[in-house]
């Protein structure tokens, strides 16, 4: 007869650390949990070095059953001041230490992952499956699951368009070869061509001996150790990306996004929840125009004036997520009127104009408020998932790492953005700026298109998590945790 004992199910988590990974995967375990909690004894855990468990344990209710496990980490021993555990307390020149410092968890996590396969043999009255969901960032993770015969995916934040040109782009540098502005990528030739100018700038001055290059090519192979991959992502918008992974891997590859979670209020807002939403409420529908670069990116003050600039002669109503310019320190204090044309903040709040809000604002609210009708976005992944998942249209301002082809996906594949600056240092002048926040938000055609594209992907997305109609997110979601549950042997 069948042993037909529910198995028991030990899930491990292990984001990178920087809060644009850490907050999808905490999303992502509490929608586990929830949905685990009714089918099997299941214990969810979730790794990450000292500094970064009180970042997580911030962003998990109460009633949240989700251990956290620390990993001894000593950011001085890589060379960083004693808070350097996160992509969000470093400048942006030193994210590649901190990369390659993350390969130091290799053993770490190897012992915790052995003590915890040992508690599972000491008890074998038990069934139970293990199963570690890593970041794509900690490509090793993959191999020492494979050596100790415990089951792996990756778990990415980002999308999967997104993903695949970064993929691509490092493991081949194909603009090296070409004096043409534009190129193919060579096992991405449905992606489109891309330009130069959309790559960051560590991409464009690789020669595949830097130290970017140098990392890359040793963390990308190793996604192929993983048994599959997970995209917070929705299929019906990033298909393009999707097959291109079930191609490139021969591994099972899920979309169950969108997993969204607002993070931890940031201090230094001076402004409450309830005061925006108390301003907005007052805004006509689809009157405002959001303005956030994300947790990580700035622009330079000679943007940051042209910006300002462009919000005032654009005669729209505006929230403006503001941080210190580049080149100054993004944690430290700062006095917005220093950055912004003399008076403006002034006129803007006499006008009932503009809100300027100093590094954090209720993001989800705005985004969800009635009279909020475009973000203009650094066109990170999270942004662009909540942004899409209230039907808001964006205006792309991509600054790093993937965010360039992110712009291009949403603009050139699905019609839901515009793009309106690219990169830290392009040459933008407000009247630009002006034409784009108009063309997208008054009655143009191509503005009326837009709109009406956003509000189709908005339920698309809704759809696609939704128990009853067989969303693709649900699907993906329920054929992974069949994996899961399949006990792995040890080698």
């Amino acid at each position: 007869m069948a042993d037909t004992k529910p198995r028991n199910l030990k899930i491990v988590m292990f984001p990178f650390m920087a809060q644009g990974h850490i907050i999808p995967f905490v999303a992502f375990a509490l929608r586990l949990e929830k949905i685990m909690k009714n089918r099997a004894n299941t214990v969810i855990s979730m790794v990450n070095t000292p500094l970064n468990i009180p970042k997580i344990r911030s962003n998990l209710p109460s009633e949240s059953s989700i251990r956290l496990i620390e990993l001894p980490f000593n950011s001085s021993d890589h060379g960083f001041l004693h808070d350097g555990e996160n992509f969000d307390s470093l400048p942006y020149s030193l994210v590649i230490k901190l990369l390659e410092a993350s390969t130091s968890l290799r053993e770490p996590f190897r012992d915790l992952m052995t003590e915890i396969l040992k508690e599972e043999d000491d008890d074998d009255d038990e069934k139970s499956s293990v199963m570690v969901i890593g970041d794509f960032f900690l490509g090793w993770i993959g191999k020492v699951c494979k050596e100790i015969g415990v089951s792996s995916v990756i778990f990415s934040a980002s999308g999967a368009f997104g993903l695949g040109c970064y993929r691509s782009v490092w493991l081949n540098l194909p603009h090296k070869e070409t004096k043409q502005d534009q190129f193919l990528l060579h096992d991405f030739q449905e992606a489109g061509e891309i330009e130069k100018t959309q790559l960051n700038s560590f991409m464009l001055e690789a020669d595949g001996n830097d130290d970017w290059s140098v990392f890359m090519k040793k963390n990308i192979p190793g996604w192929s150790d993983f048994n599959g991959i997970l995209f917070n992502t929705v299929a019906e918008i990033d298909q393009i990306g999707l097959s291109y992974f079930r191609r490139i891997t021969g591994v099972p590859v899920w979309s169950v996004g969108p997993v969204s979670l607002s993070p931890e209020k940031k201090a230094g807002s001076r402004l409450t929840d309830e005061a925006v939403k108390t301003w907005l409420d007052i805004k006509q529908d689809n009157s405002v125009v959001y303005v956030c670069f994300g947790s990580m990116n700035s622009i330079s003050q000679t943007h940051m004036l042209e910006l300002a600039m462009a919000l005032e002669s654009s005669e729209k109503n505006f929230i403006w997520v503001v941080r210190p310019p580049i080149g100054v320190e993004l944690n430290s204090e700062f006095d917005v009127k220093e950055y912004l044309p003399e008076g403006f903040e002034e006129r803007m709040t006499r006008l009932g104009r503009g809100l300027i809000v100093k590094r954090w604002a209720p993001q989800v609210d705005i985004l969800s408020h009635k009279a909020t009708c475009v973000f203009l976005s650094h066109c990170g992944w999270n942004s662009i998932l909540e942004s899409l998942s209230h039907g808001v249209p964006l205006l792309g301002w991509p600054m790093a790492a993937e965010q360039f082809f992110n712009s291009i996906l949403l603009e050139k594949h699905i019609g839901v953005s515009v793009e309106v600056a690219r990169g830290k240092r392009c040459d933008i002048k407000s009247d630009e700026i002006v034409s784009k926040i108009r063309l997208v938000m008054e009655e143009s055609e191509v503005g009326s298109e837009i709109r009406k594209k956003a509000k189709e992907v908005k339920e698309l997305m809704r759809r696609s998590i939704m128990d009853g109609v067989d969303g693709s997110s649900v699907i993906g979601l329920e054929e992974f945790l069949g994996q899961a549950m399949i006990k792995k042997e040890k080698n």
